[in-house]
């Protein structure tokens, strides 16, 4: 196997599967490194995405790493545990390898309430993003758990796609002008702690409250903390904001020279079909990053030949 490439991306999902497919189509000779976590891996389905709406996350994937290798791009199922300067990436599992850049596309993690049911019932009817899966629970009894301080904007959203909405705060407290525009949209408030939610025959049934009280609900929505897959990043020394996320120009170039990011590990908004095209124009920029060096490499060797080759002057008669 080749140990040293133009570009090793990290993260084998949208965004660092679409940035491979247009720099090997550009030529360059690309390693795409995976651990086989994706973010998604919970849904059934994904949506949004113009041409495979409601395909299996894992079929999109299949996919791409099927157009990668076609292009000659390798892929290795591994981790990348650190990149040092230069850039030498040391993995899990396998040799170090050598890359002239370095894409990060690991990512986010997402931090759920330390509730009973909800990391069972994540990404099936305990649901985040309601753009993804709003529509197939639309018209039904939906509810929004608190515990962040986006909960009542999140409900506030959700109100879109069905007139029954709950807002469970649990443990956040709900102001007075939070509540007028809740109610004036017809969401309806039930204080106290959320101790589980009411699974049965695996489907999501209620929410119940450390009173007792059970609410019937056929799917519940909450907003996740979001957290960066970023310590690639943050050991390489690229500057990151008050929040935590890596600071980056619009193409995902980082602060550090040769260091890019793309998908949720740059946004935590973008969904699959916004990461894959962060992912295709980081790739343009960093293509045309590494040309320019190529030409300066190649400018530096036709004037060093150059002056090898030209005749000696004379010397000067006496």
């Amino acid at each position: 196997m080749n140990k040293d490439y133009d570009v090793l991306v990290a993260g084998g999902g949208a965004a660092g599967l679409s940035a491979a497919l247009v720099l090997l189509r550009a030529r360059r000779t690309v390693v795409v490194v995976d651990a086989g976590r994706p973010r998604n891996v919970p849904a059934a389905h994904l949506h949004g995405f113009l041409s495979r709406d409601g395909l299996p996350p894992g079929e999109l994937l299949a996919v791409g790493r099927a157009e990668v290798a076609g292009y000659g791009g390798t892929l290795l199922d591994d981790t990348v545990v650190g990149v040092e300067p230069g850039f030498s990436v040391r993995l899990a599992s396998a040799p170090a390898l050598r890359a002239r850049r370095i894409l990060v596309a690991t990512g986010l993690r997402d931090e759920l309430p330390d509730i009973p049911g909800v990391r069972e019932r994540w990404g099936r009817d305990l649901l985040h993003c309601p753009y993804c899966h709003g529509w197939e629970v639309r018209d039904r009894p939906l509810g929004v758990l608190g515990g962040s301080a986006e909960a009542v904007q999140h409900a506030l959203l959700v109100r879109q796609w069905s007139p029954d909405v709950i807002l469970f705060p649990h443990t956040d407290a709900v102001g007075q002008e939070q509540r007028e525009r809740l109610g004036a949209r017809g969401i309806r408030i039930l204080e106290g702690s959320v101790s589980q939610l009411v699974v049965d025959n695996d489907q999501l049934h209620a929410v119940e409250l450390a009173d007792g009280t059970v609410v019937p609900r056929t799917a519940v929505f909450v907003r996740p903390r979001f957290v960066p897959n970023a310590d690639l990043l943050t050991g390489l020394g690229c500057e990151v904001d008050a929040h935590g996320w890596v600071v980056h120009d619009p193409v995902g170039r980082t602060s550090v020279a040769g260091v890019w990011v793309a998908g949720n590990a740059a946004d935590p908004r973008a969904q699959v079909i916004s990461a894959a095209g962060q992912g295709s124009a980081a790739a343009i920029a960093l293509n045309a990053d590494l040309v320019e060096e190529d030409v300066e490499r190649a400018l530096a060797d036709h004037r060093a030949g150059h002056a090898a080759s030209a005749p000696a002057h004379p010397t000067s008669p006496r």
